[in-house]
């Protein structure tokens, strides 16, 4: 007589999210990159189709302050 084998009942699949997550304190090191980062600098997101243009962010600056310098400029005055 053969042996059956009895199948498993499937586990029910649980969120894989947790309804909270704990910070460990002890374990947080210091951001090993804001030395990199100059005063008043502000970090910016770019699409992925966007950042596959540009090599570095002084690429991107060049072009962005190529941009300002064909802008008109706007009398102060008369902007109000």
């Amino acid at each position: 007589m053969k042996k059956t084998s009895i199948s498993k009942r499937p586990k029910p699949k649980r969120d894989t999210m947790r309804t909270q997550h704990l910070f460990v304190y002890s374990k947080a090191k210091p951001n090993r990159f804001a030395s990199q980062m100059s005063a008043g600098a502000i970090a910016v997101v770019l699409e992925p189709d966007v950042a596959a243009v540009f090599t570095s962010s002084e690429a991107v600056n060049t072009l962005l302050r190529s941009v300002i310098a064909a802008l008109p400029e706007v009398d102060q005055t008369q902007a109000r």
